[in-house]
């Protein structure tokens, strides 16, 4: 307990460093997060991380060792990192600025984890390290793209709905028409506030219930079209209530207020996949516990 004391110690000691620094960019990252719903899963990340911490706590206890070599490297590459964007910061956008200035702090926490800890735990806490990644704020111009993204792939999935129904359906771009009713997805639309959340949310249920990394991944993966797939299906829902039922549902609070709704039902297929891989994983673990072992004999 002792050495691991040690460990522990080293490694929030290092991490601490960073704080001085870290402390201005941080702060502007939790009012950005505070304030504009395309960042709200930011103040998920840190609670999120400590429970991973926790829950995973035996993995620490049991396999530390020091890992000086890579976790000076990146600890290294986080202050060259932090020093350029002091150096350059009139040349860069101020979102570009506060993304560079967190993934520094990022990756300097991540350094310092690996070197109080070794190589070996740091394999095993790789989605930890994918969560927190978590923290740093996405400039305009690669959310813009995941926005468009999600306005683009929510139209479509609408307008596969529609079909599948038999209503008849045109789409151009993010605009879905149908008789009597013309949507454009609008970037506020997207969703992508919960799509965030439902992504980061299945990090953690990954890493807490699974233990094969591809089964990992692919839970991971499948958030993505599930995060299309429920934004189409409240597009579709709100527009087939509005023309068939009432018109006020294209403005009511499930317009307005559904979202938890819809991002319930992906939750729901998040844990139906997870329930699938899980049983899978299951298997294979009781089919090595039943093989019969082999011992060599001699004449």
């Amino acid at each position: 307990m002792a050495e691991f004391r040690r460990h522990w110690v080293v490694s929030v000691v290092v991490a601490a460093i960073s704080l001085p620094l870290a402390w201005s960019p941080l702060l502007q990252t939790l009012s950005l997060a505070s304030h504009d719903d395309q960042y709200t899963h930011i103040l998920l990340v840190l609670p999120l991380a400590a429970v991973l911490l926790y829950v995973e706590r035996k993995s620490l206890q049991s396999g530390c060792g020091w890992g000086l070599s890579a976790g000076l490297a990146l600890v290294a590459i986080a202050a060259g990192t932090a020093v350029a964007a002091r150096i350059c910061h009139s040349a860069l956008a101020s979102d570009v600025l506060l993304a560079v200035e967190v993934l520094a702090v990022v990756l300097w926490w991540i350094g310092s984890f690996v070197l109080g800890f070794g190589r070996r735990v740091a394999q095993t806490f790789s989605f930890f390290f994918l969560l927190l990644f978590g923290l740093v704020p996405l400039p305009a111009v690669i959310l813009d793209r995941i926005v468009a993204f999600l306005q683009i792939g929510s139209a479509g999935s609408a307008h596969a709905l529609f079909a599948i129904c038999g209503v008849p359906v045109v789409q151009h771009g993010v605009l879905v028409a149908i008789p009597n009713l013309t949507i454009q997805v609008a970037q506020e639309c997207s969703s992508v506030r919960s799509s965030s959340m439902l992504f980061v949310t299945t990090i953690v249920v990954a890493e807490m219930v699974l233990r094969s990394p591809w089964r990992k991944a692919l839970l991971i993966a499948v958030a993505v079209p599930l995060s299309v797939a429920k934004n189409g299906l409240r597009i579709f829902t709100i527009a087939m209530l509005g023309t068939r039922v009432d018109p006020g549902y294209l403005t009511g609070s499930l317009h307005r207020q559904g979202g938890i709704l819809f991002f319930a039902i992906a939750v729901t297929g998040v844990f139906v996949v997870l329930a699938v891989l899980q049983r899978s994983e299951t298997k294979i673990v009781d089919s090595n516990l039943r093989r019969p072992s082999t011992a060599a004999t001699g004449d």
